[in-house]
């Protein structure tokens, strides 16, 4: 609070000099006065930083994805992929050290999705492995999904053709279907060999079924898979 002024003559002080106001000087108490409180706008980050806070390493990888189904390997670099997320190349180099980085992190990506979480989905779906075994041949037949699985794994085995990292990948991804495969006639009463040539013969229908969607009718497609079905479960004279 701001005090009362003080008055006197300039007579009485000897010290005090001044032309200003006649005889008199008032003087005011000094007052405390505390500043009021500034208002601190809030930071905003700035777009890189927001870009690398939102995008995350499965979004460069579903990017690349696309690129590889699209336009082929040659096409998957960096500089394709930051255009395509409106991002700058900086923010790549924030998930991953490098494109060979990115290219295997592609790969690791398919082999879960395509074998690993889809065997652990059929195994979990079905308890009767007859039921399991038709589950499996139905694969290549369910819409979109299989679709894109397919021009996905067309796109990764051309690009294995030329790549012993992506080579290697398709070699596993194909052995641990076929062991799913084998597992399941093993379960149905077929023994550990003749289970894993079953499996073998069956995979290998799968695949040409995906890559050959465009054979043929609804109605054939549907006969083609009763049939394999009854191939696969005869015995096998000798």
């Amino acid at each position: 609070m701001v005090g009362s002024a003080f008055c006197h003559r300039i007579g009485d002080d000897p010290h005090i000099h001044t032309p200003l106001y006649g005889s008199i000087v008032c003087t005011m108490p000094t007052a405390t006065v505390r500043p009021l409180p500034r208002k601190i706008a809030p930071r905003r980050p700035k777009p890189e930083a927001t870009a690398r806070t939102r995008l995350t390493p499965e979004a460069w990888i579903d990017a690349a994805t696309e690129v590889l189904v699209d336009q082929g390997i040659d096409h998957v670099r960096v500089d394709v992929l930051a255009g395509q997320l409106q991002v700058t190349r900086g923010s790549f180099y924030w998930h991953f050290r490098d494109r060979e980085d990115l290219l295997r992190r592609v790969l690791q990506a398919w082999r879960e999705l395509s074998t690993v979480q889809l065997t652990r989905r059929l195994e979990g779906a079905r308890g009767d492995p007859r039921e399991q075994l038709r589950d499996v041949i139905s694969l290549p037949f369910r819409g979109r999904a299989a679709v894109r699985a397919a021009r996905i794994e067309l796109a990764i085995r051309a690009w294995a053709r030329r790549d012993p990292l992506a080579q290697e990948a398709v070699d596993e991804g194909d052995a641990a279907r076929i062991a799913y495969h084998a597992e399941i006639f093993q379960a149905l009463g077929f023994k550990t060999a003749d289970a894993q040539m079953r499996g073998f013969v069956l995979y290998s229908y799968e695949v040409a079924e995906s890559l050959l969607s465009r054979q043929g009718s609804a109605a054939a497609k549907q006969a083609r898979r009763v049939f394999v079905e009854k191939l696969v479960l005869q015995p096998v004279p000798g």
